[in-house]
């Protein structure tokens, strides 16, 4: 049967007008990117558009061994990793882990129109293992960016042009910001007062609003209605820190700023940042930066 007769998905792939499709041949990914080291830690085996992709239907037992990033923007569709499957629509992205059984298709009444990658490398699983990746194993709202269209066609457009070392290079260099348009969306759109955050992200605009403050755990924890243990325990699974020192942190790259942009004695910057103890503020910025304060404006004006 000749390809361009073909409608629908067939062994795994679909094929329909307006079909976009490049699969980097095994053989360059044997002989150009595992090999190199700028390459192999992550890095693109596929990617495409299906618009309008009736008929679209696949179905793994096995999985695959890289990740599978679906966008859809437009129409509607549903995956199932395991036993639990999800409806997907407009602006929903959701990605598929590495070797897990799964399956996906578009509606019959309303197909959907999707942009996909299938990326791979020596990390994906410690990437899988993000908790910002995690959650996106589910469908996830994003705001409609024009960015991540841009992005894709630049690296769709650079791989049309061959295989050469450059195109491969553009194209993987661009990937690590193509992926966190998504997995960390909020983060490249401005936030509105209308925006509702997670708790997390609201707690540290609001250390940041409050940085020359003493605030506690339960301070913060009673502001959002948690118990402190709880609030720590998200905090913590989010950003790898316990609330306090992470505000810490915050207070000594404020403080750094100041020691490198102005004239402010030791223990004015101290108090500015809630410490009513230069000593003390001293010890905490060493245990953090690696250098007293002293030091630190010592060698940046060296």
């Amino acid at each position: 049967m000749n390809a361009k007769n073909k409608e629908g998905s067939i062994k795994n792939i679909w094929y329909g007008i307006g079909r976009q499709r490049i699969e980097i041949p095994k053989t360059v990914l044997k002989q150009k990117v595992h090999p190199n080291a700028m390459l192999n830690k992550l890095h693109l085996c596929s990617l495409g558009y299906y618009p309008n992709a009736r008929g679209h239907y696949t179905y793994r037992k096995k999985g695959l061994p890289e990740n599978f990033l679906f966008y859809c923007v437009d129409g509607a569709g549903w995956y199932q990793i395991g036993d639990k499957r999800s409806e997907v629509g407009p602006n929903q992205f959701f990605i598929l882990p590495q070797n897990v059984e799964h399956a996906y298709a578009s509606t019959d009444d309303n197909p959907w129109s999707i942009y996909w990658i299938h990326f791979g490398g020596e990390s994906l699983p410690e990437f899988n293992e993000l908790h910002a990746v995690q959650k996106h194993f589910k469908p996830f709202y994003i705001k409609s960016s024009g960015e991540i269209i841009t992005m894709f066609s630049r690296m769709y457009k650079a791989l049309e042009l061959g295989y050469s070392t450059d195109n491969l290079i553009f194209a993987n260099l661009c990937l690590p910001h193509f992926l966190s348009l998504f997995i960390y969306n909020s983060k490249h759109t401005t936030v509105s007062p209308n925006d509702k955050l997670d708790v997390v992200d609201s707690a540290i605009l609001y250390m940041q609003e409050h940085i020359n403050e003493n605030i506690s755990l339960q301070d913060l924890s009673s502001h959002y209605n948690y118990s402190a243990s709880r609030f720590s325990s998200l905090f913590k699974q989010k950003t790898g820190y316990a609330p306090i020192d992470y505000f810490i942190q915050m207070k000594m790259q404020k403080a750094s700023q100041q020691l490198d942009f102005s004239s402010s004695s030791v223990k004015d910057i101290a108090l500015s940042m809630g410490f009513d103890d230069p000593y003390y503020f001293s010890k905490r910025f060493r245990k953090i930066i690696g250098l007293s304060p002293k030091q630190y404006r010592s060698q940046k004006k060296d």
